[in-house]
């Protein structure tokens, strides 16, 4: 099972990213969806979960109002559309598959490698 993350980069302050979030398998469609991420020297730390249906969201409280999770189980992708972003942003950002819905990373069965997110001020 994997799952690829991509859409990482740098931007500038205040610019916006598309995080994609692929599966590999057909299975992974009946799953809950996550982001995390880790920032140097910090631990992982939840971003955004989605539903099944993707019609039940939550999100940390320093993303609320600047990140959308979405996903297309047609495409068996997940999404990370992050706007506003700011220096402290900067982070690896891990999408990862979870059989509940959780915003634990314990929770968390399947995971991708992760991609570069620098938010250059």
């Amino acid at each position: 099972v994997q799952l690829q993350a991509s859409g990482g980069g740098l931007v500038q302050a205040g610019g916006s990213l598309r995080l994609s979030c692929a599966a590999s398998e057909r299975t992974l469609r009946s799953y809950v969806k996550g982001w995390f991420r880790q920032a140097p020297g910090k631990e992982r730390e939840f971003v955004a979960v989605i539903n099944l249906s993707g019609g039940i969201r939550s999100y940390a409280d320093f993303v609320k109002g600047r990140f959308t999770i979405s996903r297309d189980n047609g495409e068996n992708t997940v999404y990370l559309q992050m706007n506003s972003l700011q220096p402290e942003d900067t982070a690896v950002y891990y999408c990862a598959a979870a059989n509940k819905y959780s915003i634990s990373a314990r929770d968390y069965t399947y995971w991708g490698l992760g991609t570069l997110v620098t938010v250059s001020s």
